[in-house]
Formats: C-alpha cells, structure tokens, sequence
C-alpha cells in the first residue's frame, strides 16, 4: 500500500495594509455518518479529530486499470461515527448562539451528497434533537426572564424592527386574540407529539454574560430556494378547492443598511423552544421533498431558517423598554440545509426530478465558484466581481462573507464506496473553502446608561436609599411626650405634665391642618394653572401632531409609491438581468459560429486559391498547345488552298486552249496516252496566288426606283455574300427610323434577317408607302414583301471547304463537291452532245506532294 498523501498547504500572500488578526476562516468541520450496513465497503476513514482519508474502493480500481489512491483531508474538527448531537452542538452552533445573544450574526449550513445526513444534522430525529431544536432552547434558557411582552416588536418590511409602547402592545395583543385564527401559535397549546421527542433536550444550555437591563424578542422565518425562486414556507394562503393558488415567489431587496433580505417574508414572534418548534415543523410540511434512487426524502430545495433576535434597553427607570429606534440591537442565525449535490446517472431523476437536479447541482456550483474567487481575491491580491448574482442561495447570504458575522460549515459524507466520487469533490470543495477568510464583526456598544437598573428599581412603594419618610419628619416636629409612669397613687405632676404636651400637641395639629388646608388651596389653585397650561399645550401639540400626521400620511403615501416603484424597477432589473443572460448565451454561440464559420470560408479560399493556380497552370498548357494546333492547321490549311486555286489555274487554262483551238471536225475524246503528253507538253503555269481579285456583286434594282426610299437597315443585320443585293438609288439609309427621315420620302423599305429551317440567312424586304397624318406625323401601310434566301442547286447542304475523300477507281466523289460540278458546268458548251448523265472524267485533283 502506498503512503497515503496529504494536500500541502497553499503559503498565504498577505496585501500590504490588512489586518490578518480581524479576520477568521470559515470554520469548516466534518461528519461521518455511519453506514446502513454493516458488510458495506467503506472508502473513508477517520485518522484522528481533524484528519480523514479517502482511498480508492475495489470496484472503482478495477474500472481506473487498478489505480489505487489515498487522499488526506484536514478539517477544523471531525466528527465519527459515534458522535452524539450534543457535542456537535457545543462544539458548532454553542458558540454562534452565544454572539446571537450579543447581538453578532451567524451562518451555519450543511453541505454533502444526498443521503449523508445533512437534515439528521440539522433538524434530528425523534429522541435526539438536532442543532436547530438545541439552539432554540439556548437561546429560551438564556433570554427567558428578559423577554419583552408580545407585540411591543413589531417586524416591517424594510428588515427592522418598530417599538410599540405597552399601550399599544395589550391593544395588539386583544385584537390577536380576539381572531378566530390566530397566526402567531400559542405558548399554553400542548406540544404535538409528532415532534415533542425532538425538543426534550435533556442538557441545559445557556449563554453567559447576558445584558440584564435589555429586553428580548425573537422572531423567525422559514424559507426555501426551489429551482432558483424563493418561497415563503410560513406564509398562510388561503385554500380555494375549485382553483387552488400556486405559491408566489419572493424578491431579494437591499436594506439601508447594505444587507440582503427576503421582501414580504412572514416573521412570527415566539416566546418558547415548543413555539418556535411548531412554525419551524409547520413550514417544513410544505418543503418539498421527494423519492429518489438514492434517499427515500431527499430535500429537493435549500431550506433557510431564520432566528431574528430583537434587543432594546430599559429607560432609565427600568420599568419600560426606551422608545428610541436606534438602540434597537437585531442580530440574526440563519441555519441552512442545503439540498445533496447528486448525479442524476445514479438517482435516475426524469421529468421535474431531473429539472431540479440541475438546479440543485447549479446554486451549488455557484456557491462553489464564488468561494473560489473569494480565495483568490485574498491570496493573490486580485480584485475580480465575485458573482453572488448567479444564483439567490449566494446572494441571500453574500453578507456574511463580506464581514456581517460568522459562517460555519459542516461537511456532511457517507462512507459507502458507491459515493466515492461525490464524497471527493465534496472534500475539495471543502479544501477551498477553508481557505476563506470573513471579516470579524465589531462589538457594538447598546447605550450609554447605567448598568443595574431593572433589579435597582423593582422594589415598589419601599424606602429608596437612606431618606426618611414624611410621617417620620412629621412627628420629630412634635414636642417630646414627659414620663407617663405613675410611680405614687398621689401623684398629681405627672397626669397634667402629659395633658399639658397633649394639648399643645393637639394645638400644633390644628395649626398644621389649617397651614395644610391653606396650602392645598394653594396648591389646587398651581394644579388648577398648571392643568390649564398643559391643556393649552395639549392643543397645541395635538394641532401640530395633526399637521404631522398629514405630513406623515403624505410620506407613507409617497414611500408607498416608491416601494412600488422599487418592487416594478427590481422586476424589471431581474427580468433584464435574465434577457441578458439569453443575449450572452446567445452571443457566445453566434460568435462560435461566426468562427466556425470564418474557419470554413478560410479552408474554402485557400483551396480555392490551390484551385485557381491549377486551373491557370492548365489553362496556359491548354491555351500553348491550342495555338500550337491552330498554328499548325492554318498552315495545312494555307497550303490545301494553295493547291486548289493551282488546279483551277491548271483547269483554266486547258478550257482556254479548247476553246481557241479550231476544231473542223467532231472532235474524238483523246486518249489518256495523249492527255499525258499535251499535259507534258504544256507549260507549267505559276504558283497559284492567294489574294485573287474580289468579284463586283451585282445589285438587283428595286421595281420601285423612280420614288424616294426611306432604306431602314437595322444594325443587327448581317451582311450576305450573294450575288444578287437589294440596291435603291437616292435612298435614305437608316438604322433607326425616325420622323425626319419618313417626312423626305414616300416609299418605305424594312430588311429584316432571320435563320431559315435549313440552317441559311433568309432576307426579307418588306415595303410600304408613307402617309401623311392629319396630326402632321406619317404613318407606314405595308404593301409587300420580298424574300431573298440563298440555297444549294442540288438541295443538299454545301459541304466544308476539306477535301471529300477519294473513291476507289481514282476519282473524286460524284456530284457532291461544288468545285467539281462549277467544274464540269463550265467545261460543257452550248450544243455539246454530253448530257446530264455523262460522267465527268476529269484529272484528280492535285495532292499535296
């Protein structure tokens, strides 16, 4: 076995100017539960009471190519098996209770898997009590005799407290009690006995030093985070069966004092552990919870409870609580059951289980991330955004982390081998947090009067110090009673000595009556003034109390038309908050498809560039070799018409010396013998020259050439080699017709080209006369049309100018050639006996040598 490794402690980078001593570590500490059965692998174990190690299970080794591992992790405290829920509590929620009594906030969470025993932790089971059960009945033992009556605190909206004075309280009191229903729970009600095991601490707890001239009133709430909303666990619906109302979501407000809290939230006043205990079980009815895979109740929502703690200071009597709100002291200990981290492969969650997973494994995420910026930020000396916005369980409770009071977190794990994996990041996140530092919280000083005053002054109607009552002061005023023992049955001094001193005593009485009586007149009459001036201020401080209250009303009005305001502007900013959420998400993934798709168009240009070199190269081979192919056809070309105008200039002048010679009889066809020798005997004619001169093409005058023509000859036209042409003397040749032109002239000609069925330009002539219109414009009546199309003699296409391949006999094609029959036409004469079907035996035509 390997020795097992221990994470090394990052070393700190302390910022020049802070001070180190005024901050504390998030106090992290670690609980095993223990497994559900006893043959179960385990893959944590506890080293000592502040060390545990992971290593690697069996099944997990054989999936990782046998990897085995073992990972130290060290806590403030670790809690095995066997501890009871009394020395996590001393240990734990002891001391935040205690600087929640001395008006210091506190924050304790519990943070695991599902399944590993975060709400046995937190709430308990029957016959053992939890941490929230022991923290109540400390705070009762402590405050219990100090507590102020009911109503004389009364909760706003704003996250502060109001004082009523005991008026004002017993009226509250009668109104609350006149209800049929009341809302807040009565202290005489028998405790149920679903959770009576859980509230019988057995151990009494209570905190030291408490402030005895304050008094005391506490107030909780409960809440839950469910998919990322907040709802209100305590707050009384009213049950419609035919259209029962879904639960409506709170809001996250700032208070003036920077402080995150849960606007409209419910906050009930208790006066006992039982009390207190019966809102708590009443709102954890309505949490939501549900049957996975995994846990038979997993808590499918963070659950916060709060405890509010109000403390006021007695006036200077002592009797009654001092009306001023700023010596109102609130501290508050919010205990938070975070719903497990879990994956869903394993819980096999669908549907809304699936939904809220994802939630879950997301707030939580968060809170991880934002620890990890907070470490950051005070390791490195960076300054980044830490993003408690992210999500409502980081930004309800972002003030503890900035130095509002203590936090303290305890690591819920379960030892079976299956929540390995879970069980690691759950330590890692831990190592993280660790390694934060929260502000300590200043003592805040409650007032400046003396200490002592509520025990000083209970005693009523007593002596108060040394001073001597009036009824003393009264008879020390009388003259001194003489002896009235009668020593002798004849004595006669002692009986008028003592009516002598009574009857001046009487006399000092009646005068002391009528100087009292005399003074009482006196006094009635001061009393009788001093009732009208009061009067007279009462008038006058009830006018200007009537000129307050309307200015008053008038603010209320108008706060309650900012906290409209404020609530329409927070809806809106969270509504913004999330339309810009979707706007980055949706920017993040256009911008991954605008680079994807530069990407493309990059990976299109080059091979389009790779492309169009080739496609050059191949052009430029091509366009080499085609001049070459065309170079070296125009040359055979040049010399196939070169040896064709040679044997037309050969033709020639053989029909030249036929026709010149005389001939008195029939002429005989000479022979080849014979043909050969003239040809032999003749002289060689000259090479053929290539620039022959160009023949006059005859015009074909108009039948209409004694008028004046307007000639519109459009410029598309094509101009036609045939001998015979459409020719007007003195015409106006247009391309366009125009009104000018037609005002010369009374005849109109169009020539308009189009392509025949048989592949030739056909002419067409279409003539009118031009009228004069009554407007002074013309107009053309169409009288004719003339066609002019050019065709072969024989109805077959022309062939090319290529010579037709030879027959098999030596001579050329019959009949198919236009050389040869021009030939054969021109070589025939006028009465000659040679008709259509001779055969033409002309010599072959030269080949090119």
């Amino acid at each position: 076995m390997k020795p097992a490794r221990t994470k090394t402690p990052r070393k700190l980078l302390v910022k020049k100017g802070s001070q180190t001593s005024l901050k504390d570590p998030v106090g992290v500490y670690c609980r095993v539960r223990p497994l559900s059965l006893p043959d179960q692998e385990c893959c944590i174990e506890v080293i000592n009471n502040t060390t545990v190690q992971l290593h690697t299970p069996e099944g997990y080794r054989l999936n990782r190519n046998g990897d085995y591992k073992e990972t130290q992790y060290s806590f403030k405290q670790v809690f095995g098996t066997h501890t009871t829920q009394k020395e996590l509590f001393d240990v734990v929620a002891n001391p935040l209770v205690d600087d929640l009594i001395h008006g210091k906030n506190g924050l304790l969470f519990t943070y695991g898997v599902t399944g590993s025993g975060k709400t046995h932790t937190m709430t308990g089971s029957p016959g053992e009590g939890g941490l929230l059960p022991r923290c109540l009945d400390m705070i009762f033992n402590s405050i219990g005799t100090f507590q102020a009556k009911r109503y004389v605190f009364k909760s706003n909206d704003r996250n502060s407290m109001d004082i009523q004075c005991e008026v004002d309280a017993l009226l509250e009191r009668q109104k609350r009690e006149a209800m049929p229903n009341p809302k807040t729970p009565s202290g005489k009600r028998q405790v149920d006995p679903e959770f009576a095991d859980m509230i019988n601490v057995q151990e009494f707890c209570k905190a030291e030093e408490v402030d005895e001239d304050s008094v005391y009133g506490v107030f909780v709430s409960y809440i839950e985070i469910y998919n990322n909303y907040i709802y209100d666990l305590l707050e009384e619906v009213p049950f419609d069966p035919i259209k029962p109302k879904p639960p409506q979501s709170k809001l996250l407000r700032e208070d003036k004092n920077h402080n995150m809290y849960v606007a409209g939230c419910t906050e009930v006043e208790v006066k006992s552990t039982e009390e207190a205990f019966e809102v708590f079980w009443r709102g954890q009815k309505k949490r939501r919870i549900a049957n996975t895979h995994l846990n038979r109740e997993s808590s499918r929502s963070h659950s916060v409870f709060n405890i509010k703690l109000v403390q006021a200071p007695l006036d200077a009597d002592g009797d009654n609580v001092l009306q001023e709100k700023e010596q109102i002291t609130i501290s508050q200990l919010s205990l938070v059951d975070l719903a497990g981290s879990e994956r869903t492969n394993r819980t096999k969650a669908e549907g809304n289980r699936l939904r809220e997973a994802g939630n879950i494994n997301q707030s939580l995420m968060t809170l991880r991330t934002c620890m990890e910026v907070l470490r950051e930020n005070q390791m490195y000396g960076t300054n980044k955004m830490v993003p408690y916005r992210d999500s409502k369980l980081t930004h309800l409770f972002k003030n503890y982390f900035d130095g509002e009071g203590k936090v303290r977190m305890i690591v819920c794990v379960n030892p079976k081998a299956e929540d390995y994996e879970e069980s690691l990041q759950v330590m890692r996140f831990a190592e993280v947090t660790q390694e934060v530092e929260v502000a300590r919280p200043v003592d805040r000083a409650i007032c400046g009067l003396t200490p002592g005053r509520r025990y000083r002054n209970q005693a009523r109607g007593g002596p108060v110090g040394d001073e001597p009552l009036v009824t003393e002061v009264v008879l020390q005023s009388f003259p001194p009673l003489p002896s009235c023992e009668l020593l002798d049955i004849n004595d006669e001094q002692t009986l008028p000595r003592l009516i002598e001193a009574l009857e001046k005593r009487h006399h000092l009485r009646q005068m002391m009556i009528e100087e009292f009586h005399k003074q009482s007149i006196t006094f009635k009459a001061l009393l009788q003034e001093f009732d009208n001036a009061v009067l007279n201020k009462e008038n006058y401080i009830q006018g200007k109390l009537n000129e307050k209250e309307k200015v008053i009303s008038g603010q209320k009005l108008e706060i309650e038309r900012l906290e409209k305001k404020n609530k329409t502007l927070e809806y809106k900013i969270e509504i913004l908050e999330k339309t810009t959420t979707i706007y980055e998400e949706d920017k993040r993934t256009l911008q991954q498809e605008l680079e994807a798709q530069n990407q493309k168009l990059q990976r299109q240009f080059s091979d389009k560039r790779r492309l169009e070199a080739r496609l050059q190269g191949m052009v430029t081979e091509t366009t080499m070799k085609w001049e070459k192919e065309c170079e070296r056809r125009v040359a055979a070309k040049q010399l196939e018409m070169q040896n064709k105008l040679w044997v037309k200039d050969e033709k020639l002048k053989q029909l030249k010396a036929i026709v010149t010679e005389p001939k008195a009889e029939k002429p005989e066809r000479p022979s080849r013998e014979r043909d050969r020798e003239k040809v032999t005997q003749r002289a060689i004619s000259p090479s053929p020259v290539p620039n022959a001169p160009p023949i006059r093409l005859r015009h074909r005058r108009s039948r209409s050439a004694g008028d004046r023509w307007v000639d519109h000859k459009p410029a598309s036209n094509v101009q036609t080699e045939t001998v015979m042409q459409p020719h007007v003397p003195h015409a106006i040749t247009v391309s366009v017709a125009n009104e000018k032109a037609l005002a010369k002239c009374e005849k109109y000609m169009l020539t308009h080209q189009e392509l025949a069925s048989d592949g030739e330009i056909e002419t067409k002539l279409i003539k009118g006369d031009v009228y004069k219109t009554r407007g002074g414009g013309q107009s053309v009546q169409f009288t004719d049309i003339e066609t002019l199309k050019q065709e072969s003699p024989t109805g077959r296409k022309r062939r090319s100018s290529s010579a037709a391949p030879a027959q098999p006999d030596g001579t050329e094609s019959e009949w198919t050639d236009v050389e040869t029959r021009c030939s054969v036409a021109v070589e025939m004469r006028a009465g000659s006996q040679l008709g259509p079907g001779y055969q033409h035996h002309a010599q072959p035509k030269r080949k090119k040598p």
